[in-house]
């Protein structure tokens, strides 16, 4: 494989490169260099978001700058003012040993005045969005006469945000380019129209999708109708402690009004989109960066140069139109190795793009059942239980406050004083959550629900979990490869940390048992059992429904009664009365 030091690069730029790390080219990077380094040429390269697009025109423009020449001579069009900015933040560290090289982004949402003054020092390299740059030519504050090469990054989402006829006149208003490099995820009719306009005799590079070869992602997706998206939205956030994510939405419009719901509802969210201005926008991403939100309320395109590699959740609160901007948006989890899940909300009408984003993406996708309110509290009430055991207080408040907290609860039995704690912290939780209805569409009950093949299903139980390595598609995987049927007779996986559950169809489920109870996972025996429907007669308690799977805690002697715990509806470190989780 192709080394970056084994590149004909300048000098300079392969020291930069050393100090950023970098060793083996990315797919697009090794395809798309070499062409532009040898003899530049126009070119289209059709790649995802996050395949290393920056670097893969950034070190060729950057090769052919002459910098002894002060004027522009490359230009970057990007469709964000986050990724313009991200763009000429990467330029500049590329180029931290080319003497005399000048990058500058011109973008809204700011002042033009500082922008013009940059523009006056000089820059070889101008990155700009299409509606400023337009701005700065009206003005008469920026000249394009001399640029040779244009680069057009992201053209599928310029195009689609309306940006056309900018791009065409920013294309005309550079009578000197000699080369057009277009990039883009995708090749629809708008991105070739431009090419065929403005570009002649091109390459084409073609990236599959990252995403579709990525195992590390756990794509599910829960049935409920359109008139409960929002509910369903808050029930899977409040079943998701330690969610640090991102939640997909179509409009500009949604993205505020459901970011403005969720934070009167005590939610550490924010909205992100493209009517917020570059202050804003900025303070947004600093707070989610350094985690004091736990998830953005984004459009596409403004999560365009959003870059966080530990994103454990992306959300779609609606699916995308096209599918492959599901790729996209679920390719902000599960990087750098890791392990994320994509949640998709969906109504019953929208099962058909399920099927045929599962095409696009060459995964299957995990239809799981909305927790009920049981499982919420559960839920909350482990992680509780693991914060407390995993918590080190701070040196010294043991020995400043012992005397006192021992003296007020010398009396008090121990196990009394843990089920009190438990409940302050978990009452409004139980609260809200004690007679919550059931969010699944077309919900028929234990041994009548339908599964994806179309017949009768029955709810199993097994005795592994996400302690275990286990998630949805690992779990499908396991029982597939344990009994030989067919992964298409398993459907609505819902896998918790000690427990899991599943329905197969039933002319399957009984053989599943027996041939799984013979199986080990991870030196673990396995037990799967027919789940046990819950008796709407006897009240809601916090024990596993498959009647056999005890958590530690439960084993551990703790009541089963509801009224014995509860407390602040720590809707997933996101309520206004409890610290971040």
């Amino acid at each position: 494989m192709q080394l970056f030091q084994d590149l004909p690069l300048r000098e300079e730029l392969l020291r930069a490169i050393t100090d950023l790390g970098f060793e083996t080219p990315t797919a697009i990077q090794q395809q798309t260099i070499p062409l532009l380094l040898g003899e530049p040429q126009d070119l289209v390269g059709l790649a995802q978001t996050g395949t290393g697009k920056t670097a893969a025109f950034g070190f060729p423009l950057l090769q052919h700058i002459d910098t002894e020449y002060p004027n522009v001579q490359a230009l970057v069009l990007s469709p964000t003012r986050e990724l313009c900015m991200q763009i000429e933040a990467e330029f500049q560290k590329y180029a931290k040993y080319l003497k005399g090289l000048r990058t500058v982004a011109v973008y809204g949402g700011v002042p033009i005045g500082g922008q013009i003054r940059e523009l006056k020092r000089g820059a070889q390299v101008v990155v700009a969005t299409p509606g400023r740059l337009i701005d700065l030519l009206e003005r008469k504050a920026i000249n394009l006469g001399n640029v040779e090469y244009v680069v057009l990054d992201e053209a599928d989402e310029m195009l689609n945000m309306g940006f056309r006829d900018d791009i065409e006149l920013i294309l005309q208003s550079t009578p000197s380019r000699q080369y057009t490099w277009l990039f883009s995820a995708t090749m629809n009719n708008d991105v070739r129209n431009i090419a065929k306009r403005f570009m002649s005799d091109w390459k084409e590079v073609r990236v599959a999708p990252a995403n579709t070869t990525n195992e590390n992602i756990d794509h599910q997706y829960y049935i409920t109708n359109h008139h409960n998206r929002f509910a369903t939205l808050q029930r899977l956030l409040d079943h998701t402690p330690g969610i640090y994510g991102i939640i997909f939405v179509r409009t500009r419009q949604d993205c505020q009004d459901i970011a403005d719901n969720l934070m009167k509802a005590g939610y550490h969210v924010s909205p992100l989109h493209g009517d917020m201005d570059q202050k804003a926008r900025s303070k947004v991403m600093e707070r989610f960066k350094s985690k004091q939100l736990q998830a953005l309320i984004a459009t596409d395109v403004a999560a365009r140069g959003i870059d966080v590699n530990d994103i454990t959740h992306v959300i779609n609160y609606e699916l995308p139109d096209d599918p492959e901007i599901y790729t996209h948006r679920s390719g902000r989890t599960a990087r750098a190795g890791k392990s994320g899940i994509c949640m998709s909300i969906v109504s019953p009408r929208e099962i058909g793009q399920i099927r045929n984003i599962e095409r696009i993406a060459k995964s299957r996708f995990m239809r799981s059942d909305i927790p009920d309110g049981a499982e919420v509290i559960r839920k909350r009430l482990f992680h509780f239980l693991d914060e407390i055991e995993t918590t080190e207080p701070q040196e010294g408040f043991g020995e400043a406050y012992q005397d006192l907290i021992h003296e007020r609860f010398e009396e008090m039995d121990k196990d009394e004083l843990i089920r009190r704690l438990v409940w302050v912290r978990l009452k409004d939780t139980v609260k809200e959550y004690e007679d919550a209805d059931d969010l699944n569409a077309g919900y028929e009950g234990t041994g009548g629900q339908r599964t994806s093949g179309g017949g009768k299903s029955q709810r199993l139980f097994m005795n592994l979990g996400t302690k275990d390595g286990l998630n949805a598609s690992k779990l499908v995987q396991f029982v597939a490869e344990s009994t030989d049927v067919d992964p298409e007779v398993i459907d609505r996986v819902t896998v918790r940390e000690l427990s899991s559950y599943f329905n197969a169809r039933t002319d399957a489920a009984e053989f599943i048992m027996d041939a799984m109870n013979s199986k080990k996972f991870k030196g673990r025996k396995v037990r799967v059992d027919l789940a046990q429907p819950m008796d709407a007669s006897r009240p809601r308690n916090f024990a596993p429904k498959g009647g056999g799977g005890t958590d530690r805690y439960e084993k551990k002697g703790w009541s089963n009664d509801r009224k014995s715990f509860s407390g602040p509806k720590p809707g997933f470190s996101h309520r206004k009365n409890s610290h971040n989780q």
